[in-house]
């Protein structure tokens, strides 16, 4: 910009020249910014400095702890398998600065190990962590996209990398907050060309604009200087986080938590060097997943780690705090994945074919040796559908939260909701699924959900499907043996088996499922019932009975439950109404005359069904159904042979191939009736061995280990071609 020298000519100006009137300073003062907040003493040193050492890290119940390298610099802590060897005693400090190791054992390995690629990067910027109270030597540290369970060799190893942890925090924190600070503390205000022009029909003189000109240059020197250092402190730190994408890291993920960190609405507070939790969040304890106790002391990144009062009461009825943790349970989820909302369109038209030939040759027969064709399967398998009775596992998060405040009944309420929802999908579900093969899998790793679960086929005669699911607090298991079959009208299905539920802290709950009967299928709509009465037994104070109403051709309201919860002393504490279709209510008062929902009257919700699938098949799948056979090139890579999505005719059904389903099917089914002589001859299942004392199925573990690895030994590919010799 370019002045005139006299008072009074025209000037050449920059648009934005002067300041507003109100804000216009002594035409002696000096204007200065105001200084950005120094952090505290020692806080540049300690960020210079990088830190390294040992520390145990939780990798899985099969292999347990694990001694990984840690290294903390300039903000970033990045972790690598320890490995011996003779290349000195270089450790993993960036830059070549000096590093302070923490813990005898990391001088020792410091000195033999060689420098490892890093497997793993937390982001501080991004990042929170606390320590554990039951045990002085572990802490958590919690990131977008992963929690890290840690444990020192010693109390005074955990001080130290705590210490080290919010000094490098702070300085970082502080130091890009900075910037802001000082912009929003002038209490001068841009002005524009219209202001000016205003000024001057004020009749102000030229030599007062010129002064305000001045003024606005000095101010924007100073900004433009503060910018100038944001800007060269934002490009070091994402230079830093390139480095570490280059290893392999997701840049997506880290930009936008550091989106969501930087700008989102903020909070005000004390700040307190870290927070701590009287529970411990061992194996499935992730950023969202807090108690209400939890919630007062836990903070993320964007607060950095301020104070706030702890509460001082839990809750002690069924209502007090029902909404606080129902809607702290769904906002849990801290990765939301893209999955598929329907299934590929077919590429041939379907053909119909006669029921009438194929049932009268059926009556009377076990319905698992009946050859069906494709028509009247969908594209699952039994396996899958095994996995989609956890559609609302939210219900055992919740019911997992509710026991940890010490509320008893809302736990088996919230047990006894998941029991009913179950049957929800079941509804308008004409086809059958796939009966899986011998040693045939199915896994579902969901962490948006919080679950991981895995199934196999571990007998065929008589049929048996064993599973076991990890949740946020809990794990399921179960077996199941169906013993079905055909009756002219009717198929009526009985499930023997029990299903588990444990919680972390040692509660258990068992249940068996109720009859179900397909109906009119030789005349009339299709439909499906369950019926029968479910006991939900547990193994400290509640028991819980369900009644499955029998519908009759007069009922006005199907799909009926009806039930309890009792104590020990076989005293009533709550009661159960609702419909396996649609919702589950709970009630203080005994709502067994009650004959309709419309007469209900102050009760709880306790389940509700989702909503339908906006892009419905004739299989009519729900919007979690249609996801569970999706199939992609990477997850492709990672199955074993013998993963229900590998199936040639169920992936032909779902792809509308029905000529190729039906060849495949039924040369599946030839392969099938040779499994009765495999397991004659010791077949054994690969992942559940069979308990001696009660028969049923467990999971021994190793699953997942095999995925990370890539190794599938033992796994048959038994969809693949044979010989029947």
């Amino acid at each position: 910009m370019t002045q005139s020298s006299g008072s009074g000519g025209n000037l050449h100006h920059h648009g934005l020249c002067c300041l507003s009137a109100a804000a216009l300073p002594a035409p002696d003062a000096t204007p200065t910014p105001a200084p950005a907040p120094e952090p505290e003493a020692g806080a540049g040193a300690g960020a210079a400095m990088a830190v390294a050492g040992v520390l145990h890290k939780w990798t899985n119940y099969g292999r347990g702890w694990r001694e990984r390298w840690f290294s903390l610099h300039d903000g970033v802590l990045s972790y690598s398998k320890i490995r011996s060897g003779a290349a000195g005693a270089e450790c993993d400090g960036e830059g070549g600065g000096e590093v302070r190791l923490i813990g005898g054992a990391s001088s020792r390995i410091g000195a033999e190990r060689r420098p490892q690629k890093p497997v793993g990067v937390i982001f501080l910027k991004v990042s929170s962590f606390r320590e554990s109270k039951s045990d002085d030597r572990r802490f958590y540290i919690f990131s977008p996209t992963k929690t890290l369970h840690l444990k020192t060799d010693s109390k005074d190893d955990r001080v130290a990398w705590i210490e080290a942890l919010i000094l490098a925090r702070s300085f970082y924190s502080l130091r890009s907050l900075s910037g802001r600070i000082t912009f929003v503390q002038s209490d001068a205000s841009v002005s524009t060309e219209r202001l000016r022009n205003r000024m001057q029909q004020e009749g102000l003189n030229g030599s007062l604009i010129q002064e305000c000109e001045q003024i606005m240059l000095s101010e924007f020197s100073s900004y433009r200087k503060q910018l100038k250092l944001c800007y060269e402190d934002h490009l070091s730190l994402f230079g830093s986080f390139r480095h570490h994408f280059e290893e392999g890291k997701d840049a997506s993920i880290i930009q936008g938590a550091l989106t969501r960190n930087d700008f989102s609405s903020s909070r005000h507070g004390n700040f307190s060097e870290y927070s701590t939790t009287e529970s411990d969040e061992f194996e499935k304890q992730d950023g969202g997943e807090l108690t209400c106790e939890d919630e007062s002391t836990f903070f993320d990144a964007a607060d950095y780690f301020i104070e706030s009062n702890e509460s001082s009461a839990m809750l002690s009825s069924i209502n007090c705090g029902e909404s606080i943790l129902d809607n702290q349970m769904q906002d849990s989820s801290p990765l939301q994945l893209k999955r598929r909302s329907k299934l590929p369109e077919p590429t041939e038209k379907e053909r119909g074919i006669s029921l009438w030939s194929i049932i009268k040759d059926s009556v009377g027969k076990d319905l698992t040796r009946v050859c069906l064709p494709v028509y009247f399967n969908e594209p699952l398998s039994s396996l899958q559908k095994c996995f989609e009775d956890l559609e609302y596992s939210h219900l055992l998060d919740q019911a997992y939260q509710y026991g940890k405040v010490g509320n008893g009944l809302m736990r088996i309420l919230k047990v006894a909701a998941f029991a009913v929802s179950g049957y929800a999908s079941s509804v308008a579900r004409p086809c059958k699924p796939f009966n899986p093969l011998l040693g045939e899998t199915y896994e579902a790793d969901f962490p948006e959900r919080g679950v991981r679960f895995f199934a196999e086929k571990v007998s065929h005669h008589p049929m048996l499907i064993a599973c076991h699911c990890e949740g946020k607090g809990w794990k399921f298991w179960g077996d199941s043996n169906l013993k079905s079959k055909f009756w002219g009208q009717s198929i009526q299905v009985d499930p023997v088996g029990v299903l588990t539920v444990e919680f972390d802290d040692g509660e258990i709950f068992q249940w068996s499922k109720v009859t179900t009967t397909i109906h009119n299928l030789i005349l009339g709509k299709l439909y499906c019932s369950h019926h029968g009465t479910m006991h939900i037994k547990g193994n400290r104070q509640y028991s819980c009975k369900l009644k499955f109403k029998e519908p009759s051709l007069l009922d006005r309201n199907p799909h009926l439950v009806q039930g309890f919860v009792e104590d020990n002393d076989g005293n009533k504490a709550s009661f159960f109404i609702g419909k396996w279709d649609e919702n589950m209510y709970y009630s203080n008062l005994d709502t067994s005359k009650v004959k309709s929902l419309d007469q209900l009257k102050g009760a709880s919700l306790l389940w509700e069904k989702n909503k339908p699938s906006p892009n419905p098949t004739r299989y009519n799948l729900s919007s979690f159904a249609i996801t569970l056979n999706e199939l992609s090139p990477e997850l492709q890579d990672k199955l074993p042979p013998t993963d229900s999505r590998l199936r040639p005719d169920q992936r032909h059904l779902e792809n509308g191939e029905y000529e190729k389903a039906n060849t495949e099917k039924l040369r599946l089914e030839r392969r099938q009736r040779m499994s009765s002589k495999l397991q004659d001859n010791g077949w054994k299942p690969r992942w559940f061995q069979q308990d001696s004392q009660d028969g049923t199925y467990r999971f021994k573990g190793g699953y997942w280990e095999a995925r990370e690895q890539g190794h599938w030994d033992g796994c048959l590919d038994i969809f693949g071609e044979f010989s029947e010799t």
